[in-house]
């Protein structure tokens, strides 16, 4: 209704007409008129710029040859000769003030009211209103005819208006009859059961529930096509999508909007949950929660809607109305070979988007390394990120006055070696460490693994051993690709062999989130794993562990003394090698599907006390983890693995892996350093706590090697070609320095 006990409903303007309408009041009032009539919001219109209906007139006046001035002169001469008729009506205006509104004025908003209704518009607007007064039987619509403005000229200029705004929702089956949609793969199995859905005789609304990028929207999109080949559901004619910039512009307007819109068809609400709070966050767009629940309690338009599992499990699942009144279709991640499928459907575009031509093998490679490296992501969207970051640097590498990747060679056809480098470049992991087939480098992970790692042959094997298997496709794709307890005393390779692992998977020795778990062993500090709940200092921050593998998900996860820690936070360890994901705080999903899970702890070690691993100091060992840690825990390990002490002649090996470093770090000066044997025996005897095993071998070569260098360096400056050689005198390390070279 316009009209509410005598007054005009204030629910029916626009706030840009409601404005258009004080401005008229105070002009009323200024010429001491009355009531408020057409001349003057014709007046305003003409005078006030900002509204929808005063840039029409603008442009009508730039057509037509006539100043806008002009005819706002008209205007308010007519104003003023004719104060119009009584209606026994009001508006209130601002500041609560009662304006008194003449017949024709409410004929105007009538008018105006049909007009917005029939553009499918819930508010009456500035536009609307401007079209009323170019009504016949309205004073105004004469003096508009006479600057050549006629109800026609309105209706054509409203329609475009409505053209354009139309842009903020969609009729996908339309774009699909013109031919603009969007290239898609129909997923047969998926549509069948969506199809049986949407011909059920009620009851039909749907919600398409699985992780983003799995292809919801691409499912949707595939019906549109369905539906302009007649082949789609009976009865159901349209599916209309509401843009994104109308949610935001006005949300609550956009739903009733695309409501009235898609009565004789479907209307599609991507990420359903936004219009719903929950525990961990308010409702995007809470106005429109009320006009949402009210369209899936009315059976017509059919509605389908997409969500994720968290968010229906923590918005929507409590909500009744949506609960009882849809079914949820469940849309899993396309395998690899659907995956390939769906890539081939985007080809084309793609080589004509970028200009370049893309190879076969290509497509393959690009949903393989996307499913093993690009975490976070599922197959589809993954192989498509994959598949347009390599167009786009291969057309880079085309342009000669770029700077780019030697690796990309610069030519116009993409292959499996140019996703490699796209993939490597998204993660970080240099391409040597990537390949569709890895079989051949991890058949030599062993050695790759002693080449860091002396000794603890147990240790290097069951390790290689897990994560072999899990390359090969023969574990959960959702759980950790290995989750180890490393078991021994200190200094014998425990955190070595994790960063030697992470160097070997991932490429870098620091692709690595280390977490000391004595500092873990409070109730509380769970919340610094996951983030501090809302409301709490730190909230904005995210966890200590959720942040960084959100950030980087091919890691090595090192959780040390893991049995100091609480067990409401083993319970999250718990949660990460059963499901392979974790939600922090913020709602926010952390997978550690890529990552690699390495607890270190110190049970037991006190039985490890031979050179050679027995069967009763294996089982000491257990015993204690087994007294200390709880069974579903251990259940969920892939490997408990063991660390020996280490014998002289390991020590001395890796004495001189750290010495091969410290040559490193000269030979990057152009100065060559040689430790003689003598030197590296005496280096072995300063080692007072052997217990402790190779840690102590650091302080050594810090304390008499490293500190003599650097006074060296800092004194004689030698110049590149120099030499030195370290040898044991009798009062220590002697230091023999050519600087010649």
């Amino acid at each position: 209704m316009i009209l509410v006990a005598n007054t005009l409903n204030p629910n029916i303007p626009s706030p840009e007409l409601t404005k258009a309408l004080n401005a008229a009041a105070r002009r009323m009032r200024a010429m001491n008129l009355p009531r408020l009539t057409p001349a003057l919001l014709l007046l305003t219109f003409a005078r006030d710029a900002g509204s929808a209906a005063n840039r029409i007139l603008a442009a009508l006046a730039a057509e037509r040859g006539f100043r806008l001035e002009e005819l706002a002169a008209s205007a308010e001469a007519l104003a003023k000769a004719s104060p119009g008729l009584d209606a026994d009506f009001t508006f209130t205006g601002e500041n609560d003030q009662v304006v008194a509104l003449s017949t024709e004025m409410l004929i105007v908003l009538d008018e105006g009211r049909s007009i917005a209704q029939a553009s499918d518009e819930i508010y009456v607007g500035a536009e609307h209103a401007l079209g009323g007064l170019a009504e016949r039987g309205v004073s105004t619509a004469a003096l508009l005819r006479r600057y050549g403005i006629s109800p026609g000229t309105m209706t054509s200029r409203l329609v475009t208006q409505v053209q354009a705004r139309r842009l903020t929702s969609q009729d996908l089956v339309a774009l699909a009859r013109e031919g603009e949609a969007d290239p898609v793969h129909v997923r047969q199995d998926l549509m069948r059961d969506l199809l049986g859905l949407l011909t059920l005789a009620n009851h039909r609304h749907v919600i398409l529930v699985g992780d983003a990028g799995v292809g919801r929207r691409s499912l949707v999109h595939a019906l549109a096509l369905l539906m302009a080949e007649g082949k789609g559901p009976a009865g159901l004619q349209t599916l209309i999508q509401i843009s994104e910039r109308a949610l935001l512009t006005d949300a609550e307007k956009a739903v009733e909007a695309g409501w009235r819109q898609a009565r004789d068809g479907i209307l599609f609400l991507p990420n359903l949950e936004r219009f719903f709070g929950g525990a961990f966050s308010s409702p995007e767009f809470p106005k429109a929660t009320r006009g949402v629940q009210r369209v899936f309690l009315d059976p017509r338009p059919v509605v389908i809607a997409t969500t994720t599992d968290p968010a229906w499990n923590e918005r929507l699942a409590g909500d009744s109305v949506i609960r009882e009144h849809s079914h949820r279709l469940r849309v899993p991640e396309p395998t690899t070979d659907e995956t390939v499928a769906i890539l081939t459907v985007h080809k084309s575009h793609l080589e004509h988007d970028y200009g370049i031509q893309i190879t076969d093998p290509a497509l393959p490679a690009a949903a393989t390394m996307a499913k093993r490296y690009v975490a976070g992501t599922p197959l589809p969207a993954s192989g498509l990120a994959v598949l347009h970051r390599a167009c786009a640097l291969l057309k880079l590498a085309g342009q000669t006055q770029a700077a780019f990747r030697p690796e990309l060679p610069p030519d116009a056809v993409l292959d499996a070696d140019d996703v490699a480098v796209a993939v490597s470049v998204m993660t970080g992991i240099p391409v040597s460490k990537l390949g569709v087939d890895e079989r051949a480098r991890y058949a030599h992970m062993v050695d790759a693994l002693h080449q860091r790692i002396i000794g603890q042959e147990e240790a290097v094997l069951a390790v290689s051993r897990a994560v072999k298997i899990a390359r090969v496709g023969l574990k959960d794709p959702k759980r950790p690709i290995g989750s180890f307890l490393f078991l021994g005393p200190t200094g014998v390779g425990k955190t070595e062999l994790a960063k030697a692992l992470a160097d070997f998977m991932f490429g870098d020795e620091d692709a690595m989130v280390v977490l000391d778990m004595s500092e873990y062993q409070q109730d509380h500090t769970v919340n610094r794993l996951i983030g501090a709940p809302p409301g709490y200092i730190g909230y904005e921050g995210g966890g200590q562990l959720t942040e960084k593998v959100r950030q980087r998900p091919h890691t090595v996860v090192l959780f040390d003394e893991v049995e100091k820690a609480h067990p409401r936070v083993l319970d999250v360890l718990l949660q990460i090698m059963e499901e392979g994901r974790l939600t922090d705080a913020q709602g926010r999903l952390a997978t550690f599907s890529e990552t690699v899970i390495i607890m270190t702890s110190n049970l037991g070690s006190e039985y490890l006390d031979g050179p050679v691993m027995t069967e009763a100091m294996r089982e000491a060992v257990m015993v204690t983890v087994r007294a200390t840690m709880r069974p579903e825990f251990l259940n969920r390990l892939d490997e408990m693995v063991l660390f020996l002490p280490l014998t002289q002649d390991q020590l001395r090996q890796i004495l001189g892996l750290m010495l091969k470093k410290e040559g490193k770090l000269l030979a990057a000066q152009g100065i060559t350093l040689e430790v003689t044997e003598a030197a590296r025996t005496w280096m072995l005897a300063q080692n007072d706590h052997p217990e402790w095993g190779a840690r102590p071998l650091r302080r050594i070569i810090q304390k008499h090697l490293r500190e003599s260098l650097a006074d060296w360096l800092l004194t004689a400056a030698p110049a590149p070609g120099a030499r030195v050689v370290v040898d044991a005198g009798d009062g220590g390390l002697a230091f023999e320095k050519d600087l010649t070279g």
